[in-house]
Formats: C-alpha cells, structure tokens, sequence
C-alpha cells in the first residue's frame, strides 16, 4: 500500500511540477517571453520546485517499499532496482538545483533571461540524463513483477517497455540531434497499471512495506 500512495502521489505532484515548468512557463528558444512568464507566476514557479522536491523525497520512499514488496522474489534484482531509482532520485535533486538557482535571478528576471531559459534547460537535459536511471529501475521492477507468482505477467512486460522507452529517449536525445520521437509517451502505461495493481493488491501483499 505503502508503494502504491506514494507512487501516486508522484505522479501527481510530479506531474504538476513538470508541467507548469516545461509546458506552461518555458518558451523553446525565447529567453525573454520564459523570464517573462516565470516573473510573473513566480508564486506557481516556486510551487512547482517545492512540488518536484518533494516527488524526488517520495521516489526514495518508492524505491524501498518496492524492495519490500518484490524482495521475496530476489533480493539481489530488488536492490538493484531500488539502488536506480535512489540514484536517479539523486539526480533529480541536482536538475532541480537549477530551478531553484532560476529563483535567485526573478528580480532581474528580464535583464538575466537569457540565464533564466539556461537553467530551465539545465534542468530539462539533467532531469534527461537521469531518466536512464529511472527507466533501467523499471526494465528491473519489470523482470522482478514477471517472475512473482503473485503479480500478473502482462504488467512485468508493460513496465519493462516503459523503462526501454525511458532508455531509448535519453541516448536518442544524445545521439541524434534531431530526436524527437518521445517513446516514452507511447509506453508510459506499465506505470500507470503498477499504481493501481499496488493499490488494490497492497493489503493483500504480506510483504509490502
């Protein structure tokens, strides 16, 4: 149960945080029109940094619970499952630090946009990066799910798909500089059906956290 709330609460919170920053305030290769925007939502902005904290604090809690409820299963692949998504939390800790840096620069937010759309980048090619992590937590999450007598096969191969579309998207941006085909739009689903399976299998699974 432990896994399912938080992963949702990731979801959502996450999904928040991300969005408002990358979608609704960042404007592609216009520095002026994102500083622009975030002077002038900046109580949203700094809402959207303490959201994705906090997302980052709950992938931690998400790793362990999942240890717990897959370790029966193998411990040596739940460790290193957990040990990915604990790094990868790690890394989103740093993209966020350049957000938080954006802070520094709102009351001249005009003046310094060119810095401002810098950091929103940095955020968005680390937060990139770190996504390997995250998708070969999942590839991982998915064998543990196909092997335990008590979860169903299709969600191990879904969550395995997810985590290659994760890994596929982060070196395509890295090898191709035209990439833009976002697998992981397409096999995001594992994750979703993971939330709900842990949901309403949590109670009955003795060995969640």
């Amino acid at each position: 149960m432990t896994a399912g709330i938080s992963l949702l609460l990731v979801a959502l919170l996450g999904g928040f945080g991300y969005l408002v920053v990358a979608d609704r305030l960042l404007v592609v290769d216009d520095a002026v029109r994102t500083a622009a925007n975030i002077a002038a939502s900046e109580t949203l902005f700094r809402l959207a940094i303490a959201s994705l904290l906090v997302t980052a604090v709950l992938d931690v809690v998400v790793a362990w619970a999942l240890f717990k409820v897959f370790e029966p299963v193998s411990s040596g692949l739940s460790t290193l499952a957990a040990t990915f998504r604990v790094a990868y939390a790690g890394i989103f800790v740093v993209a966020i630090a350049q957000l938080t840096g954006v802070l520094r620069l709102l009351p001249q937010a005009e003046e310094l946009s060119a810095q401002v759309l810098s950091g929103i980048h940095a955020f968005e090619d680390i937060y990139s990066a770190g996504l390997v992590l995250f998708g070969f937590h999942l590839m991982l999450l998915g064998v543990l799910v196909w092997r335990a007598a008590y979860a169903p096969t299709f969600l191990g191969i879904l969550l395995a798909l997810a985590g290659l579309g994760y890994v596929v998207d982060s070196f395509g941006v890295v090898l191709s500089a035209g990439y833009a085909l976002e697998v992981a739009t397409f096999t995001f689903v594992g994750e979703v059906v993971l939330i709900f399976w842990l949901l309403l299998r949590g109670r009955r699974l003795a060995s969640t956290a």
